[in-house]
This record gives structure tokens, C-alpha cells and sequence, in this order.
């Protein structure tokens, strides 16, 4: 009886989906007011006095209407922005997708149990899949315990696009397939994708009612590096995943057109829970130093990765791992939430398996075969070489800042987070000589199917506050109280963000209703300093928290002047993973940590200096 009882009081994954608040519709006029406050720091008296002019009279004109229009859509849908930000900001997105959108991270086994080592790769593949494969099962059985802030459970729509998704190129826009369900919803797709030396295979991981095991996956991944070592390389259809997405729809119709074989073997590859990705390189890593292994994540073999699911997970050849996700259907937060689960199960097992090592009878993989022509060949070709070049122009720098962490800041009572950004802003600013426009994830996930909203840390207290720390004549205190304030705002506006009081998807909003309407662009939108301060995707710093757990991930740069910069906070260290590009003669991602590391020591000194 008690059994019972336990079982229906546990909390099923997925349960409060249907109880949780839709996406609230903010004010016009709170959210015009704080954008206005955002441009200040890029504007002259001048051109904010003509900003604040165009926001008027957008507020009482056009704005209203718009808005109106924005709260009616708000009635008819639980979340009035899902469907426009997921084509806006991912789907009707023309570049490569794979080095441009995706995000990758390092598995951070090598810290403990499983150092860099050759000869590993296939043993510690197995077993890292097996854990992957029981997190899956978890999901399939909703015990995957609800994320919740206090006791106000979170949105967790995005954990059922992890497994089984793919999106699909079209010609202006693509889609995204998703065939995950739990147990209680049905049927669902049990085989994995394996992809190795250009080749291509997948084989179930299911076999009479149960997972199969390490051992049993081991003889799979066996007898596929055997195959693929002793035999030519494949044709690599699979690069043509990096390629331009209306490039990669058309060469994908030719590829269908070919053969309709050819359709069956890419449906095995997008409903295949995930892909498993065989690197022949070996990443150099340490737990100061993670930059190569980053550039290899992102920039690697492009044979042996599908860049439209939402799950590669890669595995090199020194028994290192890492993942490279689409960011279409989930933000990092999911993937964060996997890599821990597997890390800790590594842990526990000091990454060795104790179970049985007996090898059932089962199906050995099938390999998937594309028929192609000099045409496809061709394209593959291509797909490659851009994808290369692109990759080549990629600055990663990826440290980790030792001196002090998460329990130093606490004790001070100031948030490690803002703590981070407030530092960033102040690297930017020593470096480059001006305020850098900033975009902060923060997460809306209170409400349904709620997914991000920006929080520009880039705001008038952090300016006036980095102004300080450059002129010499400022007294400590004035810093440190300038310091403060500049906390308490960003503190403010992630709160306010992550209760669905944000700015920037509401002007998007109204944007999108106006383009719908077919009315000509407002001028707001069409002002030098909405660009200037960020809008439409115009952000030099670019930036994320990626939590407080062993995993680190990054994101190439929003724009090609800027800073992909992602960080990772626990109690003695931070970690910090920043992107760049080469060919920009004014970024360099090395230097941007190292300010900011500085920038860490400054301010713990300012506020040791603060109580004598």
C-alpha cells in the first residue's frame, strides 16, 4: 500500500504542463521606457533626445495599435511569441546552422575519472552511451524530476525535443521534425545513428524489452570502427548538413530525387533518438585550458556530424566527449541537464561497468547507403570547404579563473552571475574604449512553453561605473558604491526579465505584428541606435550563465565585431568560454578573458577596500 501511495504522489515529468501561466503580454509604455533607458549609453544628448521622440510618438500612435493587436493574438494562445521566435530566430535563419547557431560543449569526464587517453575511445563510448540511453528511459517514464524555482514548478516542454528531433531544410524556411513520446503516449523511435569515417549506421537500442548494455553496445561500436578502419572512406553525406540551409534543401531534393531510397536512409538518420559522432582526433584539455576542444566541437569533421539534430554526441578518438546541438528546439539548459546526469553516473561507477559482461544475439548495426552521383559529390565538396573556412576564421579562448568563485561572492552578498557580467562589461570597456551593447539570456520558463528573454547588461550604472575604474581621481568608495548600483540594477532587470517583463521579444512582438499587418516598418525599428544598442540582433557581446555545474558550453558570436562569451560559476572557480572571429581585426576572445579575469581581481579588491 505505501509503495502505492509513493508511486501516485510521484511527480510525473511532464504533469504541470497543463497548469502552468501562458506568456504574459508586458505594458507598452514600462517596456518602451526601459528601452529607451538602454540606448543611453550609446547615444549622444542629441541623438537621445531624437530616439526619445520617435518612442513617443510610436507610444501614441502606431505603437497602440500594434500593441492592441499584440494583446488580441495574446487571447488566442498560451504563448503568443513561441511559434514567431522559433521561425525568426532559427528557422528562417539562411546560414549555416551548424557552425553559426549550433551549440557545442565538452563533457567534463576528464576532470576525474576518464583523462584524455588513446585506445579508450570504443570502451568509455559504451558506457558514456549507456547512460545517455537510461536518461532517455527516464524521460520516456516522466521520472525525470520537474525543475522548479522554490515550489513553482518550470516549463518542461523543452526536455521532449532532446531525443528523436531533427530539423529539416526548406527552401525559405525549415521545420523541425519531432518524434520523441513517453511511454503513456505511444510508440517511439529506438534506434541510434552512428556516424564514422564519412559512413553512416544505425542499429536499435532496444533489444527484448530492455536496453541493450555497455558490453553489448561496445561489440556494436566495435565491429563499426573495425569496418569503417579497414575499408574506404564514405562519401560524407552528412557534411552537406553544414552547408547553407536553402543549398543544403536543394542538394537534399536532388539527394530524394536520385534515389527515394535515399529518403528512407535520411528519415532512419532524423528520427534516430541521437547521433553518435566518431572523431579521429584527439583534443588537447585541461581543467585550465578547454580552447581546443572547443574549436574541435565546432569546427570538426563536418562527415561525421548531422548538424540539424538536436543531439551529437561526439567522441574522440583520446577518449575525450563533448555534444554539438542544434539550438532550434531547446537552449542549453537541457543539454546542461543530460551532461550532469551522465557525469555523475561516470562518477559514481568510476566510469567502469559492473554489470554483466554477456553478449546477447543481436542484430549487428546496418549500414545506411546512400546512392549519389558526381553532383552530390560535389555539393558534398563544397559543403566541406565552406564549412572549413568558416571554422579556420574561429578564435575560442576557454580558461578558468582559480583565485576565488561562487562562495567568495556570496559572502559578500553580491550574485555571481552579475558579478560575471559586471566584470565583462568593464573587460569590454578597458579593451575597445567604449560601452559594449550586451545580450543576457534569462530564462522564462515560469510560464508555458516559455524559453528566453534578453537582459541588456550594458546599462547606465555599469557605464558610469567602468568610467570610475578608469579615472584616477575617483575615491575608492565612490567605486564601490557606483559598483553596488550597478549590481542592483541588473539584479532588478533579471528578475523582471524571467517574470515575463522584458522588453525586447515585446518590441519584436509588435514588430512581427506590423510586418503580418503589412504596414511599413516603424520607425522606431529603422533608428540608428535600436541597431546600435542591440536591437534586431545587433549585440557585440553575446552572452550567457551555463549554470552552476561542471558543464561548459559556447556559441560563435552574434556579430562578426563581437564576443560569444559563456561561463560557468562553482564555489572556488569560474569557467569561461569566449568566441571570436580571426578575420575581425578589433576582437580577440584571449584578450577579453584575460581583462575580465583582471577585471575579477579589481573588484574583489574594491570590495575588500570597502570594509577598512
Amino acid at each position: 500500500m505505501e509503495n502505492q501511495l509513493a508511486k501516485s504522489i510521484e511527480e510525473r515529468t511532464f504533469q504541470y504542463q497543463g497548469s502552468l501561466p501562458s506568456l504574459p503580454v508586458p505594458s507598452l509604455k514600462e517596456s518602451l521606457k526601459k528601452y529607451l533607458e538602454s540606448v543611453k549609453p550609446f547615444a549622444n544628448e542629441e541623438e537621445y533626445k531624437k530616439t526619445e521622440e520617435i518612442v513617443q510618438k510610436f507610444e501614441n500612435g502606431v505603437g497602440e495599435k500594434l500593441h492592441q493587436k499584440l494583446l488580441e493574438r495574446a487571447k488566442g494562445k498560451r504563448n503568443w511569441l513561441e511559434e514567431w521566435w522559433l521561425n525568426v530566430a532559427y528557422l528562417d535563419v539562411r546560414i549555416p546552422s551548424q557552425l553559426y547557431v549550433n551549440f557545442v560543449g565538452p563533457s567534463p569526464h576528464f576532470e576525474h575519472c576518464w583523462p584524455a587517453m588513446e585506445g579508450t575511445q570504443l570502451e568509455r563510448g559504451s558506457i558514456i552511451l549507456w547512460h545517455n540511453l537510461n536518461y532517455w528511459q527516464l524521460l520516456r517514464r516522466e521520472k525525470l524530476p520537474v525543475h522548479k524555482s522554490g515550489n513553482t514548478p518550470l516549463d518542461m516542454n523543452q526536455f521532449r525535443m532532446l531525443f528523436s528531433t531533427c530539423k529539416i531544410p526548406g527552401i525559405a524556411r525549415d521545420s523541425i521534425m519531432n518524434h520523441f513520446r513517453t511511454e503513456s503516449e505511444g510508440h517511439c523511435p529506438t534506434h541510434i545513428a552512428v556516424l564514422c569515417r564519412g559512413r553512416a549506421f544505425v542499429f536499435d537500442v532496444v533489444h527484448e524489452g530492455c536496453l541493450i548494455t555497455p558490453p553489448e553496445l561496445l561489440r556494436q561500436l566495435t565491429y563499426i570502427y573495425k569496418k569503417c578502419s579497414s575499408e574506404p572512406v564514405g562519401a560524407g553525406v552528412a557534411a552537406l548538413t553544414s552547408e547553407e540551409r536553402t543549398r543544403w534543401a536543394k542538394a537534399r531534393e536532388y539527394l530524394i530525387g536520385l534515389d527515394p531510397e535515399n529518403l528512407t536512409l535520411l528519415e532512419k538518420i532524423q528520427t534516430s533518438l541521437f547521433v553518435y559522432s566518431m572523431e579521429d582526433t584527439s583534443p588537447h584539455v585541461t581543467s585550465e585550458d578547454y580552447s581546443e576542444i572547443f574549436e574541435m566541437l565546432l569546427a570538426g569533421d563536418p562527415a561525421v556530424r548531422w548538424g540539424d539534430k538536436s543531439y551529437n554526441l561526439i567522441s574522440f578518438a583520446n577518449g575525450l566527449f563533448g555534444c554539438c546541438c542544434d539550438h532550434a528546439p531547446f537552449d542549453a539548459m537541457v543539454m546542461v541537464n543530460i551532461a550532469h546526469y551522465v557525469d555523475e553516473r561516470v562518477l559514481e561507477t568510476e566510469g567502469r561497468w559492473k554489470g554483466s559482461e554477456k553478449v546477447r544475439d543481436i542484430p549487428l548495426p546496418e549500414e545506411l547507403v546512400f546512392t549519389v552521383d558526381e553532383k552530390v559529390l560535389n555539393d558534398i565538396y563544397q559543403a566541406k570547404a565552406q564549412h572549413l573556412k568558416g571554422a579556420s576564421d574561429l578564435q575560442i579562448a576557454a580558461y578558468t579563473f582559480t583565485s576565488f568563485g561562487k562562495k567568495v561572492t556570496k559572502k559578500e552578498a553580491l550574485h555571481p552571475d552579475t558579478f560575471i557580467q559586471l566584470a565583462l562589461q568593464l573587460a569590454y570597456y578597458r579593451l575597445h574604449g567604449r560601452p559594449g551593447c550586451c545580450y543576457e539570456t534569462a530564462m522564462t520558463r515560469y510560464f508555458y512553453h516559455g524559453r528566453t528573454e534578453t537582459v541588456r547588461s550594458c546599462t547606465v550604472e555599469a557605464i558610469s561605473w567602468c568610467q570610475s575604474m578608469q579615472n584616477p581621481s575617483t575615491s575608492l568608495l565612490e567605486r564601490h558604491q557606483k559598483m553596488l548600483q550597478a549590481f542592483e540594477k541588473h539584479n532588478k532587470m533579471m528578475k523582471e526579465c524571467s517574470n515575463g517583463k522584458g522588453f525586447d521579444r515585446h518590441l519584436l512582438g509588435l514588430l512581427l505584428i506590423a510586418k503580418e499587418e503589412g504596414l511599413p516598418v516603424p520607425e522606431l525599428f529603422e533608428d540608428p541606435l535600436f541597431s546600435r544598442s542591440g536591437g534586431g540582433g545587433n549585440f557585440i557581446l553575446s552572452t550567457s550563465l551555463v549554470g552552476y555545474l561542471r558543464v561548459q558550453g559556447v556559441v560563435v558570436p552574434m556579430v562578426h565585431n563581437g564576443y560569444g562569451f559563456f561561463y560557468h560559476i562553482r564555489d572556488d572557480r569560474f569557467v569561461v568560454a569566449c568566441s571570436a572571429w580571426r578575420s575581425c581585426p578589433e576582437t580577440d576572445s584571449k584578450k577579453l578573458v584575460q581583462m575580465t579575469f583582471h577585471a575579477f581581481h579589481d573588484m574583489l579588491q574594491l570590495m575588500n577596500t570597502a570594509h577598512l
